[in-house]
């Protein structure tokens, strides 16, 4: 039971949520319990869930509670945002199932679907989900579930998540929260039955580990996950857990941080000579444009590192088409060549716009 107030202020939760101080000697920060198994009193008496790490572990059951009640829901965390997929996507769809993809979509997920998923006879159909009317006619009797990304990765598209609920039918609708976190959208509160993460990226914040988690909204999908979390295996230790567990205690405060700087390299973007079809989508720290010297451009900044992933307290820049999303060449979903990504970091604003616009005049 969380000793924070019921209705507590989203900072106050993400400082505190899942947060209880040791009972053995008071330290305000649990303990990392590095271990691979815990000692039985008699065989097959154990305390509560703990007989062996792969099934559960405190400080990875501490970050659960913790992910959860930021998002509303009962939370289920993974190695990676990749494992997290493919579990709720085992859980959700059986051979045959259909599922309702974005035509705009991160690379690992398409992949996933498209290379491993489909050899066991998952169907898929990519779709603007930004035209609900033609998500609506996508939808069939056999689709299992509708894979919403809001932003978009990468071309940062707003998704109506209300919209595609009343539109699902008889479909679990999964929205990968990873862009905007709970603390700009909780897509349980709108209706949806899942919210996926990579906690790589902004839960994490600090470019230094690798997790996924899922949160459903019902009781029962919660415990098909936990049981495919145990039964795959694909669980994250207990460092990571510590470390993103870390990183939501300044989730709130980071977030505003990339947005502002976000806001403030889009508007110089905006007037930057050769750059078009500029986006923001008014939270969160992702920005994309277009220009003809993309990849030149992308090698001339010196506060932006030239490298994959988002969401760190530094500032990161790609090109999509060659990096996190060479899976999706030559599909629907193919990303042009052109085009630019940018994770604003927290560093000052005035620097990372001194930083774009050298690379842009060499």
């Amino acid at each position: 039971m969380s000793r924070i107030p019921a209705d507590a202020r989203f900072a106050t939760r993400a400082v505190h949520a899942g947060l209880d101080p040791d009972p053995a000697y008071g330290s305000v920060i649990p303990a990392i319990h590095q271990t691979s198994t815990y000692a039985q009193a008699a065989p097959g008496r154990f305390v509560e869930d703990y007989d062996y790490a792969r099934s559960a572990n405190p400080t990875r059951a501490a970050l659960e509670r913790a992910v959860g009640e930021l998002e509303g829901g009962r939370a289920v965390t993974f190695s990676s945002g990749l494992a997290a997929e493919h579990a709720l996507i085992t859980v959700a769809c059986a051979g045959g199932a259909h599922v309702v993809l974005p035509a705009d979509l991160y690379g690992g997920t398409y992949r996933l679907v498209d290379k491993v998923l489909s050899r066991w006879g998952l169907e898929y159909d990519l779709v603007d989900q930004t035209d609900l009317g033609a998500l609506e006619r996508a939808v069939r009797d056999e689709t299992a579930l509708i894979w919403v990304e809001t932003p978009t990765n990468p071309l940062l598209n707003v998704v109506d998540v209300e919209g595609v609920v009343a539109r699902k039918r008889g479909a679990l609708v999964a929205v990968d929260n990873t862009f905007a976190t709970p603390v700009n959208q909780r897509p349980l509160e709108l209706g949806a039955d899942f919210a996926v993460h990579s906690m790589t990226k902004y839960l994490g914040g600090h470019s230094d580990t690798v997790a996924g988690a899922v949160v459903a909204r019902d009781d029962r999908w919660y415990d098909e996950l936990r049981f495919v979390q145990n039964a795959v295996g694909a669980v994250p230790g207990p460092l990571d857990c510590f470390l993103v567990h870390r990183g939501l205690r300044t989730l709130h405060l980071r977030m505003a941080a990339h947005a502002e700087n976000a806001r403030a390299v889009s508007e110089f973007l905006r007037g930057a000579p050769g750059v078009e079809d500029v986006r923001w989508p008014g939270f969160s720290g992702m920005v994309s444009f277009r220009h003809p010297d993309a990849t030149a451009l992308v090698s001339r900044t010196r506060v932006f590192t030239l490298a994959e992933s988002l969401g760190g307290v530094e500032s990161l820049i790609e090109v999509p088409q060659a990096m996190t999303h060479g899976s999706v060449e030559g599909s629907a979903a193919a990303v042009p060549p052109d085009l630019v990504r940018l994770s604003c970091g927290v560093e000052a604003a005035e620097d990372l716009v001194a930083d774009l616009a050298q690379a842009l005049r060499d």
